[in-house]
């Protein structure tokens, strides 16, 4: 009886294993949006456009990662509730794989937590679980894990070894192969932010195993440590306040967050954030959310410095999701007055910047 569990337990995994494979088959890989900027010249920007994974974020990467490191270990069967802790887009691509495999999804996340994601999520059978301080979610998420007899994913531990940071197709090989045939193959800068800290890791590990000479630069923002824990090493920092800006920023240093594979970090006010969204949405035809916006602010410092010095080259940042999220908070006048966030000062200063090539202090 043993060796006819153990056998089926074997067959579940390998057929589970194959339906992951044959969704990363049907999904060709995400596009490397070129964009020159008219006050730029000898600067070209490039956005790795995460938004058209089938789950709509950067996240469908680490939540396939993430679901086959814990199948091959053996953590999900047959079965299993699944559990994670998540501000959003990684409990949307999660609960996406968890119905592939006919498995019970379960998401514990801050009460702020957009509309939209929590659609998304309960479209794709998920269920959803809020905790009022964000700090909440990890032992909220491991108890229910334990309540339900399930596994509790833990992408802020795992992010960062889930991924093969040696190729396999990771985010890292995607952006170079995709660079290869552009005047200026290898990035001077990627900017990006950190939620896990995973794909950084994958990223800055990638560039120094292939010794190209690009630099990582991590974007932080508003009511987020990681900044604080590049700059001053100490990993116990903790804040009350989450970060505003969704999928990037954490009130702890995360366990995947790898601060050695870091060249430069800039800390982004909120506002500033946004203000880069608006902008970029107008120059792209198309609506990211904050956290590419958070990005998109960071390349433009970087572009400022390189024009500064005369030196050209290519700049590599991620569309890491899709505004459509984010209709009833970051581009509604009406959410950002509440919050009491005044983006047009950043807006001009980025406007003027990409026009011009001159970067003025915003008018605050």
């Amino acid at each position: 009886m043993a060796d006819r569990r153990m056998a089926d337990r074997r067959d579940w995994t390998i057929e589970a294993v194959k339906r992951i494979e044959a969704d990363i088959n049907r999904s060709s890989d995400t596009h490397l949006l070129r964009h020159e900027v008219e006050g730029l010249p000898g600067i070209v920007f490039y956005f790795k456009d995460e938004s058209t994974h089938p789950t709509g974020s950067l996240k469908h990467r680490l939540a396939r990662s993430l679901f086959l490191f814990a199948i091959c270990n053996g953590w999900i069967t047959e079965g299993t509730a699944v559990v994670e802790a998540s501000s959003g887009s990684t409990a949307v691509s999660e609960a996406y794989f968890a119905k592939l495999l006919g498995l019970p999804f379960h998401a514990v996340m801050p009460d702020e937590t957009s509309s939209e994601k929590i659609a998304a999520i309960e479209f794709y059978g998920g269920q959803c679980h809020f905790v009022g301080d964000p700090m909440e979610i990890y032992v909220a998420s491991r108890r229910l894990a334990e309540e339900l007899g399930g596994h509790y994913l833990d992408q802020f531990t795992f992010a960062e070894r889930a991924t093969d940071w040696r190729g396999n197709n990771n985010i890292a090989e995607s952006i170079f192969h995709q660079m290869a045939q552009e005047p200026h193959p290898v990035p001077e800068w990627i900017i990006m932010g950190a939620g896990t800290g995973g794909t950084s890791a994958t990223i800055g590990r990638y560039i120094r195993f292939r010794h190209f000479d690009t630099r990582l630069c991590v974007v932080d923002t508003t009511n987020s440590v990681f900044y604080d824990n590049y700059t001053q090493g100490c990993r116990d920092l903790t804040i009350a306040k989450g970060s505003l800006i969704e999928g990037i920023g954490r009130p702890r240093v995360e366990p995947s967050f790898i601060p050695g594979v870091v060249d430069r970090m800039i800390k982004v006010p909120d506002a500033a954030s946004l203000a880069a969204m608006h902008v970029l949405a107008k120059r792209l035809g198309r609506c990211p959310g904050g956290s590419t916006g958070t990005n998109f602010y960071g390349m433009c410092q970087i572009a400022a410095e390189m024009r500064a010095r005369h030196t050209g080259g290519s700049l590599v940042t991620l569309i890491c999701d899709a505004g459509e999220r984010y209709r009833q908070t970051y581009f509604n006048d009406a959410w950002l007055a509440a919050q009491r966030l005044d983006i047009a000062p950043y807006a001009e200063q980025l406007t003027h910047f990409l026009a011009c090539g001159e970067w003025c202090r915003p008018a605050l």
